[in-house]
């Protein structure tokens, strides 16, 4: 089972806005603090913004282009800016150490995961609009005498788009797929099950880090990903845990407390190690960079759990 939901999904623009913000804190200073709040729904947004930036460093016209890209101009948005906590400030003041306590498990990218997100992209790609996507008992079963017998049920809600648009989608993309997608990939759809919708914040309303298990998978412990920076362990190491589970193929899981100059992941073949935390962060920094285009809001758009070509 897997929920996945698109970026133009009520929650995931209040983390792309989120996203967008922190994109501005780097672009001001290498190593800002930030910690990032959305909250949006009926033509309001609201921002709460901790930081050590000032005003003439984050400045609230680049703020306000971001609400108006993201969520239309006709919205009204309230944005309330304050300096961090000095003593949470003060933990960082010799370097990087872990800027929270916290739990942290990643997980490999399932099949099923890459199915859906893969469709969820293709679906995007042509109606930009609210969807939210769910996967059900795909069975990938490699024996010979029963491979083209899997099956697995799949919901798409797609807001702005007909039954047969969505299925042109569906079928679009089955004939891209890899083969190892097709051979499981004979699902029962069922498609926006109460008739077309029109979705998006003027329908819902939205919050950040809300979709954790659209953005994290099986890996879902404690805290969010989004509207942060890299000092901030809820990115950094929940990053890094994701980096190296994929790299095992199984799931690793890593704690630390606030102030620790550390942290040690542990390994599903029993081994463990440790890295300082400021190589925890460059490592954190340099997935944003390759994998997300050098960019939050881009890492907001579709989590750890990320599109792949599909061909």
């Amino acid at each position: 089972m897997f929920e996945k939901v698109n970026p133009h999904h009520p929650d995931k623009m209040c983390d792309r806005l989120a996203g967008a913000i922190t994109d501005l804190a780097y672009a001001a200073e290498r190593n800002p603090r930030i910690a990032v709040e959305v909250l949006a729904g009926h033509g309001k947004v609201y921002v709460i913004i901790e930081t050590n930036l000032s005003r003439e460093q984050l400045r609230q016209d680049d703020i306000n282009a971001a609400i108006f890209r993201i969520f239309g101009e006709n919205v009204n948005g309230q944005v309330t800016t304050i300096p961090q906590d000095p003593h949470l400030a003060h933990n960082q003041d010799h370097g990087f150490r872990c800027g929270d306590n916290g739990i942290f498990r990643g997980t490999p990218v399932t099949h099923e995961q890459r199915i859906l997100t893969a469709l969820a992209a293709t679906i995007h790609a042509n109606f930009p609009t609210d969807g939210k996507y769910i996967i059900n008992n795909l069975r990938h079963d490699t024996h010979p005498a029963v491979i083209g017998e899997t099956r697995a049920d799949i919901t798409i809600c797609q807001s702005r788009a007909t039954q047969d648009e969505i299925h042109g989608c569906l079928m679009a993309f089955k004939e891209r797929a890899e083969q190892s997608l097709q051979e499981c990939f004979n699902p029962t759809v069922y498609v926006n099950p109460l008739g077309p919708w029109t979705g998006g914040p003027d329908v819902d309303c939205g919050a950040t880090n809300r979709k954790l298990g659209s953005d994290m998978g099986d890996a879902v412990t404690g805290g969010g990903l989004f509207g942060k920076d890299l000092s901030k362990a809820d990115v950094s190491v929940n990053i890094v845990c994701h980096i190296k589970a994929t790299h095992d193929g199984a799931p690793v899981t890593a704690s630390c407390s606030i102030g620790d100059e550390s942290v040690t992941f542990h390994h599903a073949n029993g081994t463990t190690d440790t890295m300082p935390f400021p190589d925890v962060v460059e490592q954190a920094r340099l997935y944003i960079m390759t994998d997300c285009g050098g960019s939050f809001e881009r890492f907001a758009e579709w989590g750890l759990i990320r599109p792949v070509p599909t061909e």
